[in-house]
């Protein structure tokens, strides 16, 4: 229980300061690798809490796919990063009031949590029915079962929106040589290939 606990303030305490780094770190490259590292520690923060399933797609999709295309746009892009901090100070005031607001909100928030008194004997299931399973064959049951419609419609849904983003930045530049495969398979050997007979010691 004691190690259980440590490391769960130290997953906590490095997630925390991480997330403090992505939004305080003045190079962009730097704040998608403090992003990243904040995604593993809340993924050691899924497995303490029995999660394995979450903690292995927040590793996989969030670290592999998306935190990763993030660094690689962020260092593609030519962005004068200078440009954009002079009006820095000009819109200090307004983020600030926005923040306290924020703040407060989640002051008052904390104030009123309360936990019922049966939520630490439920915590670590996810349905009754289900408590003899484990984490991911739970989850796998209740998405394909019961959610499978929603899961479906999700899906179609990404896949309408990455067809859409293809669509979208999908552009057609003049003066670009680009393959025509079926004028080529079209092509007759015929016709473009001219066999010359050249006598011998004349050369061509």
């Amino acid at each position: 229980m004691i190690v259980e606990a440590l490391a769960f303030y130290l997953f906590a305490a490095v997630a925390v300061a991480c997330g403090v780094m992505v939004i305080t770190s003045k190079n962009p490259v730097h704040s998608v690798l403090f992003l990243i590292l904040a995604f593993f520690n809340a993924a050691g923060l899924f497995v303490i809490q029995g999660a394995e399933f979450l903690a292995m797609i927040l590793v996989i999709v969030y670290v592999g796919a998306v935190a990763v295309l993030f660094l690689f746009v962020v260092m593609m892009l030519d962005v004068n990063f200078a440009e954009l901090r002079e009006g820095f100070a000009k819109y200090l005031p307004i983020g600030a009031a926005i923040g306290i607001v924020l703040l407060a909100e989640l002051v008052l928030i904390g104030a009123g949590w309360v936990f019922g008194p049966d939520v630490a004997g439920v915590a670590a299931s996810p349905t009754p029915a289900l408590s003899e399973a484990t984490n991911t064959e739970a989850i796998g049951r209740i998405l394909y079962t019961k959610y499978v419609y929603l899961f479906q419609g999700a899906g179609m849904v990404l896949l309408v929106a990455m067809v859409g983003a293809i669509v979208l930045t999908l552009r057609q530049r003049s003066g670009v040589k680009r393959q025509n495969i079926a004028a080529q398979v079209a092509r007759d050997a015929k016709a473009e290939v001219t066999v010359v007979k050249v006598p011998t010691g004349s050369g061509v």
